[in-house]
């Protein structure tokens, strides 16, 4: 079974069964060990920046990110 399998019958599980898979889904990411959380973060600063390399998305200053951030929390 291909990842794009799983992913559709996962959505078009009930809203409550698709909470429960995402909540075990979410915690098995506890037990990474380290070594396989830093290759897990290396691959998606690639994936980011290939993006940004691309035109893909933009860069937001962070001051604009944390000025929208306080807003938002206001």
């Amino acid at each position: 079974m291909n990842i794009e399998t799983i992913r559709h019958e996962a959505l078009s599980l009930p809203p409550q069964e698709r909470a429960q898979l995402a909540e075990q889904l979410l915690s098995s990411l506890d037990d990474l060990s380290d070594t396989e959380i830093e290759q897990l973060w290396f691959q998606e600063a690639a994936h980011r920046a290939s993006e940004l390399d691309q035109g893909l998305v933009q860069r937001i200053p962070a001051d604009v990110v944390r000025r929208e951030a306080q807003a938002l929390l206001k």
